[in-house]
């Protein structure tokens, strides 16, 4: 080929390069427009919306509907912006432009259309068909009452019954009386179903819970299938525990060893926390936290992140935030159910709480503090508004328990002189009392709850066949069965909250469950060297950063790759087993001899 000709191709290379440069660095310049407008907007909503909630929330006055409303005027304006056509063409938009994109650009737009994904303007009239039929479950749900003999009973008397009472016969009254609330749910959670699928469809999802698996990049399918593999791996000890709990619960009630366990037998309506068949007294600190002032604690939760290396909390956190019970003689009352805020997706954070003195709320304001300190890592300008999240939804619950955890074991509790310097302690019990929450909840949540869930808006679960699965997956997943015949005039499933109230979302507490003894595992073996059951995290500045440089990314790079980066792993429950291995050995000591019910591989 002559010279000239050569020259003149390599130019023209040359030129075609700058040309695609150039196209590239102007695509991402008009994106990069578009997100800066985005950002600002969804900011201002999410912070009228989080003001007009925490009002609602924090300052409930009987037969005012103020507050009310202007919730549910900010809620709309939310709606409106985030699921307009407008922004949905958009990221679609630029979202088939990927190549040209930086990661990060592309990961706002992923966003953008996920949460357009929950009410979309191109749904038409479902979205307020969807809304209207949500809302009257949540009247229905907790508008109900509860009778036993024909007698309003409070809720919290039939969870007190079922986790003291010895009469088998009230227990069974009150079991009964739990799940009478599923038969008026039953035709609108089936309607509810119906919406919720159509108003995700416009958008490429096939379904509503393929929709909430994308926000952790997975599909139904896969999500069903990595959930599973949790029951898969803890499966062993869930077997022995099962086994054991046979036969104890058989000795407490006189009763012979069933195969498999009455449901009005355990301590709780759906058997998702067996923690209260073991009582220990010897670690409460209750009578040490009221030697103090209720403001200590959450003072004290402030010096433990401090002492890690985290930054005090802002004053305006102690200013705004309601963190201690509305006195009785009050005009007003509020939300007791503990949460923590992200006010303006930035430094506007704040904490509602009913803090009392005991053991149970040390742990919950250590929780909540956590949450608050992950808010407070990613509010940074390197982490746009729209990516001020966990990195998945499991990721806040996961250091908010994690942290609730440590500061519960004994060498921590010893260093704060919370408990006196070599107190005896039954190690194995405290394993068990643990365990008996921690790997019960994984049968529960990431079995009886996400397939059940799967199988309802994936599959299209028909109506008259939601109680005839429930009860196949209960006994599948977690050997329990009921106490009688229970016909599709029932419908147990929906006197569980989340199925109406926060549908296709349960497995975000077992993916936070299993992150939850990864990360401390790791810490325990990689920052610390201590033994994972006995550690002190108080003053460790390497815990510090190491939870920083997880938290700080927020939504921002995907989940999977941050869990490689700092703890090289995938996610998966073998973490937890081995902290629980011990009391699989012991276990399995003491049910020599016994019959097994449950088969001995779970696929």
């Amino acid at each position: 080929m002559h010279y000239n000709t050569i020259m003149i191709l390599l130019l023209l290379c040359c030129l075609s390069a700058c040309q695609t440069k150039k196209e590239i660095n102007n695509v991402q310049f008009q994106a990069q427009s578009y997100l800066d407008t985005y950002n600002s907007k969804y900011r201002q909503l999410t912070t009228n919306d989080s003001r007009a909630q925490w009002t609602l929330n924090t300052h409930i006055v009987k037969g005012d509907t103020i507050a009310q409303y202007q919730a549910g005027l900010a809620d709309k304006a939310y709606a409106k912006y985030t699921g307009s056509k407008d922004n949905i063409d958009s990221a679609k938009k630029y979202l088939a432009l990927k190549d040209q994109l930086t990661p990060l650009q592309f990961r706002q737009f992923q966003v953008i259309l996920y949460n357009a994904g929950n009410n979309p303007e191109i749904a038409g009239d479902n979205v307020d068909k969807r809304i209207k039929i949500g809302n009257q479950l949540i009247s229905l749900l907790y508008g109900s009452k509860f009778y036993i003999d024909k007698k309003a009973i409070p809720i919290g008397s039939i969870d007190s019954m079922l986790e003291n009472s010895t009469d088998l016969s009230l227990r069974l009254k009150a079991w009964e009386s739990s799940k009478e609330i599923g038969r008026s749910l039953k035709t609108d959670l089936d309607s509810f179903r119906n919406l919720l699928n159509a108003v995700v469809e416009p958008l490429g999802y096939k379904n509503f819970f393929d929709y909430t698996s994308e926000s952790y990049d997975l599909t139904g399918d896969q999500m069903a299938e990595l959930t599973n593999g949790f029951v898969k791996d803890i499966w062993p000890l869930y077997r022995e525990i099962h086994t054991w709990a046979r036969y104890e619960l058989a000795a407490k009630y006189h009763q012979p060893v069933p195969d498999f366990i009455p449901a009005q037998w355990l301590p709780n309506r759906w058997g998702q926390d067996w923690s209260q068949l073991v009582k220990i007294e010897s670690l409460s600190i209750d009578s040490v936290l009221k030697k103090h002032e209720v403001e200590w604690m959450p003072r004290q939760g402030e010096e433990f992140y401090v002492s890690l290396g985290f930054d005090p909390l802002p004053e305006s956190f102690w200013k705004n935030s309601s963190l201690y019970p509305v006195p009785v003689d009050s005009p007003f009352t509020k939300n007791n159910h503990a949460s923590a805020w992200h006010v303006d997706l930035d430094s506007d954070v704040r904490s509602l709480q009913s803090i009392t003195q005991t053991t149970e709320y040390w742990s919950t304001v250590l929780h909540e503090l956590g949450h608050i300190y992950y808010y407070q890592s990613y509010s940074i300008p390197q982490v746009p508004y729209i990516l001020r999240n966990g990195a998945n939804s499991g990721f806040h619950e996961a250091f908010g328990t994690m942290i609730g955890m440590a500061s519960l074991q004994k060498p921590f509790l010893e260093g704060r002189g919370l408990i006196q310097k070599g107190l005896v302690v039954d190690d194995t019990l405290m394993l068990l009392k643990e365990a008996l929450n921690s790997i019960i909840v994984i049968p529960w949540g990431a079995g009886v709850m996400t397939e059940f869930e799967y199988n309802l808006y994936a599959k299209n679960l028909p109506k008259d066949q939601f109680n005839k699965l429930w009860w196949e997956l209960v006994k599948k997943y977690q050997g329990i069965v009921p106490p009688g015949q229970r016909g599709e005039e029932y419908c147990d499933a929906a006197s569980k909250t989340h199925i109406t109230s926060t549908p296709a979302y349960y497995y975000n507490y077992s993916v936070a469950k299993v992150l939850q003894y990864q990360f401390h595992q790791f810490i325990a073996d990689s920052i610390l060297h201590q033994d994972a059951h006995a550690t002190n995290y108080w003053g460790q500045k390497g815990v510090g950063e190491f939870l920083k440089k997880v938290m700080s990314p927020g939504a921002s790079i995907p989940w999977k790759e941050n869990l490689q980066n700092n703890i090289h792993s995938e996610l998966s429950a073998k973490a937890m087993m081995a902290y629980f291995n011990p009391l699989l050995k012991y276990l399995q000591r003491i049910n020599k001899g016994r019959n097994y019910t449950l088969r001995e591989n779970f696929n």
